[in-house]
């Protein structure tokens, strides 16, 4: 796995990002097998369709999915979206650097309980995730279930520390 220093991390918007970085990452068989939701052929009308989608989170919530950049390679993308009256945390990363997760993870949750000040964010797992150990180590609950276009996500939620926890 990649090596991740935070100081070489780069968060900025996926449409500043060359998209075929993007059709590349979400093709890769070892990515998309835990995107259920990516059905068919996705090639450079989706992923326009893709990163307008994107956009208008930020535009309509003032918060959304960034794409993840360490040392001018794009790695990923993942961040935060609204889903229904929850808050979604996700990650996409290539498999090359799926190790640099817990780094951007945190950038994440910091963004998320400091700066916007949520409550809880949930991250919803296909099925087919079958390890997953982290999430009850990142805190992380099971929090029931979720059906998404058909399909079927498991929902963890983290609730964010009270502050008398921080210190």
């Amino acid at each position: 796995m990649a090596r991740c220093d935070h100081e070489e991390i780069a968060f900025t918007r996926l449409s500043e990002v060359d998209p075929a970085a993007i059709i590349e990452l979400v093709n890769d068989p070892a990515v998309r097998r835990h995107l259920p939701l990516a059905r068919g052929r996705f090639g450079p009308s989706e992923c326009a369709r893709f990163i307008a989608a994107k956009e208008r989170i930020w535009e309509e919530n003032g918060y959304g999915p960034w794409a993840f950049v360490i040392n001018d390679e794009f790695i990923g993308w993942g961040g935060l979206q609204p889903e229904g009256d929850d808050v979604d945390v996700g990650l996409v990363l290539r498999p090359s650097h799926w190790g640099a997760g817990r780094v951007l993870f945190n950038k994440i949750i910091s963004y998320a309980f400091g700066e916007l000040g949520l409550g809880s964010v949930i991250a919803l797992l296909p099925p087919s995730r079958k390890r997953v150990a982290g999430m009850q180590r990142l805190g992380f609950r099971r929090d029931g279930e979720v059906v998404l276009e058909a399909e079927r996500f498991l929902r963890y939620r983290l609730t964010a520390p009270r502050s008398n926890d921080l210190g």
